[in-house]
């Protein structure tokens, strides 16, 4: 069985199976934070809410790689990945907190794009900074 873990292509389908399941399970969670619905706005052709949906999914795919390639068990990639999912849901309480003018959910459900790019900027640059922490 041994043998079987061992074979790459099975590891690269074990890890991208794992990843995309946290990944559905993360966006339901900032869809329960969030005071709009993400794929109903995006789905009326909401830009900001697709850009700061989009940051959030790069954000996450970044932190999962940096994951991948810093850690040799499947376990320990995804406690690394809850962990930066965390880091970067706490990330967007605190910009959102830094931001006390306005609700950022409200200018993003709004699509008020220039909240949705900063919104998905702050996400990848995150992600970076926790990427790099995993590293």
């Amino acid at each position: 069985m041994d043998q079987f873990w061992q074979n790459r292509y099975i590891q690269i389908a074990a890890y991208y199976s794992v990843v995309i399941l946290c990944l559905v399970v993360f966006l339901a969670i900032f869809e329960l934070v969030t005071k709009y619905k993400n794929w109903e706005e995006i789905k009326r052709g909401n830009l900001a809410v697709a850009m700061a949906t989009g940051g959030k999914i790069l954000g996450l795919a970044n932190i999962f790689r940096a994951s991948v390639q810093e850690n040799n068990s499947l376990l320990e990639m995804m406690g690394w990945g809850v962990y930066g999912f965390v880091l970067l849901l706490a990330g967007y309480f605190i910009f959102e907190f830094l931001t006390p003018k306005f609700k950022i959910d409200e200018e993003i459900q709004n699509d008020n794009r220039a909240v949705g790019l900063m919104s998905l900027i702050i996400s990848i640059g995150l992600s970076s900074v926790i990427g790099a922490g995993i590293s």
